[in-house]
């Protein structure tokens, strides 16, 4: 039997569409990846890290991510973050920790309020120390999909998360209006961050680059 890294949970919700997707990048880097369901409350003590991958979930009917953030599972998923826990959040993803108040800011309608399906070019403006953690280049080159993806934070906000080193990516071309060009955060403890690019959809040569790959 061939042995993995250790388990990795990714949370699903009503209307997650990226789950699958990255639930496969976590097989293929050799870790075992599990679902958990939004309605649940588990015992993650024996898991390494959590994902919350892209989608619409409850449909974006509310806020993007605002019925997630109060679904069971985000009482676990807060228990890992204060235990020290490392969570990913992946468009949707970042919006529910933001919600949550696991992330700072908040994700608003894009500058042109239209839906972005494209490819970007971004900076590593402070090193995360459980993702991407090993990337050595000045760049790299993910896919955006979505319409909720400007950063948005009140001036004295976006001036502690900047002054605490917590921005953790920045658009070099800002494609959705989003302030000081943001595209992923942390928090503080930098246990828990968020992205609006998708890495799990950029680890392989065929899909266009293979920059996704180095976030596992």
């Amino acid at each position: 039997m061939k042995k993995t890294a250790g388990k990795i949970g990714v949370v699903r919700f009503p209307g997650s569409n990226c789950d699958q997707d990255v639930y496969q990048f976590v097989a293929e880097k050799n870790y075992t990846p599990e679902y958990l369901w939004h309605l649940d409350h588990f015992d993650l003590k024996d898991y390494l890290a959590l994902l919350l991958p892209g989608g619409f979930s409850y449909g974006d009917y509310l806020r993007s991510g605002a019925l997630s953030a109060r679904s069971p599972v985000m009482n676990s998923v807060r228990e890992f973050a204060n235990r020290g826990g490392p969570i990913l959040g992946i468009c949707n993803g970042f919006q529910v920790l933001a919600e949550s108040g696991l992330l700072p800011g908040a994700l608003v309608k894009n500058a042109r309020l239209r839906f972005i399906d494209d490819w970007v070019n971004l900076k590593v403006e402070n090193a995360n120390p459980f993702w991407a953690k090993n990337w050595t280049g000045d760049k790299m080159y993910l896919p955006i999909a979505h319409g909720d993806g400007r950063y948005y934070a009140p001036a004295d906000d976006l001036k502690k998360i900047e002054d605490g080193d917590q921005i953790w990516l920045r658009y070099v071309e800002n494609p959705n209006g989003s302030l000081l060009n943001i595209a992923g955060v942390m928090n503080q403890k930098k246990n828990v961050a968020g992205l609006m690019p998708h890495p799990e959809r950029a680890i392989f040569d065929w899909m266009g680059s293979v920059d996704g790959w180095s976030f596992l």
